[in-house]
């Protein structure tokens, strides 16, 4: 409703015959809770982008009704009240389609392999609605290490490797948990890498890449394979990039399966 005395331009007829599919706001930075499979939750910041459709009527959109419906959800935004954002934004806003992004890093407390000393390992990760998908998309960024097969099996000693970030995307209606999706891709690599090691770990962590190579073909394969079988998830897609030491250049894979953009 119009403020008394005040014009509403954004309601008003548009000079252009044109509908526009996506307006709002975008790279807000916003403090946020999210919720971890454990029961738990972590405070952490987020950088949120809101949009919906403008009919060709429409001359613009309210932007701030966008930061007063995340303001509503500040205290905890999943998979399980994404539905009920992009609703009250196409009510808010009488639109047909909403649009709802976030991303935020996700800790988890990890211990060294073999002296067990804690740290704290970041993931990126983001979430993706549609109000007219009937899924969500979680994305999980996954630092990683691989060993190549080829330099170990011609060289006379040693092996080189790289730095790879594994990109799981999966599609669901139901709960994904993020912890699920960094084992997964961890599982599927030479070795997972951690914020903190004395030098027993990291003798371990050299050894046991060095005894389980991967081309990055084989780390997408690998993801896969295990991602088919987690029945909840509709579609998902799954790429590796590594970084590598010999070559002024990187590798790259990418599985997709049933993935709608």
């Amino acid at each position: 409703m119009p403020r008394k005395g005040l014009i509403d331009i954004q309601s008003g007829p548009s000079p252009h015959d044109i509908p526009i599919n996506q307006v709002g706001v975008s790279q807000v930075r916003y403090p946020v809770i999210v919720f971890d499979k454990n029961g738990g939750t972590q405070h952490t910041v987020s950088t949120v982008s809101m949009y919906v459709d403008l009919p060709r009527d429409f001359r613009g959109t309210h932007m701030s009704r966008f930061i007063e419906i995340l303001n509503k959800y500040r205290n905890g935004i999943s998979t399980r009240n994404l539905g009920n954002i992009m609703r009250e934004m196409k009510e808010h806003l009488s639109a047909s389609r909403s649009f709802f992004d976030i991303e935020f890093p996700f800790f988890l407390h990890k211990h060294a392999p073999v002296s067990k000393s804690e740290s704290l390992m970041e993931y990126i990760c983001s979430i993706h609605g549609d109000s007219e998908m009937p899924f969500f998309t979680l994305c999980v960024n996954v630092p990683v290490l691989s060993v190549c097969p080829c330099s170990k099996q011609i060289s006379e000693y040693g092996a080189h490797n790289q730095r790879s970030t594994i990109t799981i995307r999966v599609q669901s209606e139901k709960i994904v948990w993020i912890e699920d999706i960094i084992a997964l891709a961890e599982s599927s690599a030479s070795s997972d890498l951690y914020a903190l090691l004395k030098r027993e770990d990291e003798k371990f962590v050299t050894e046991r890449s060095y005894e389980n190579p991967c081309f990055v073909e084989d780390i997408v394969r690998n993801c896969a394979e295990k991602l088919f079988k987690i029945e909840s998830i509709s579609g998902f897609s799954v790429e590796s990039t590594n970084m590598e030491s010999i070559h002024n250049h990187a590798a790259y894979a990418k599985i997709l399966h049933n993935f709608r953009s």
